[in-house]
């Protein structure tokens, strides 16, 4: 069974960084594009990064409302995911999610709250 574990978030200042981790588990990591998600409340769960796999090129693409601040990277040979986010905004405000990048799998990891605020 797949099993993604978030890790990373917390309040920080309009302008601030954090990095946020995932550990994904389940024979998947190496094989699938792999994406993190993101949902505000009230709002629904969106893609904001994607990378594909590393025998895919490790191509990554992002929703442009992150573009040039949120930087998404993967080691295969830890299974995890990270994504540096950084020059952060009160409307990246939200629960951040990893999973399979387009077409995730279930279930959903607990996901980690990222709060920017002054």
């Amino acid at each position: 069974q797949v099993q993604f574990v978030e890790s990373g978030g917390g309040l920080v200042q309009p302008g601030g960084s954090l990095r946020l981790s995932c550990v994904a588990s389940g024979g998947i990591f190496s094989i699938y594009a792999m994406g993190w998600y993101r949902q505000a409340p009230g709002k629904q769960r969106e893609l904001v990064a994607v990378i594909s796999s590393d025998t895919s090129g490790s191509i990554v693409r992002y929703v442009d409302s992150v573009k040039g601040r949120f930087t998404i990277s993967r080691d295969t040979t830890k299974n995890t995911l990270y994504l540096q986010m950084n020059s952060l905004k009160p409307e990246d405000t939200a629960v951040y999610y990893c999973n399979v990048g387009g077409h995730p799998f279930d279930p959903w990891g607990q996901g980690t709250q990222v709060t920017v605020a002054s």
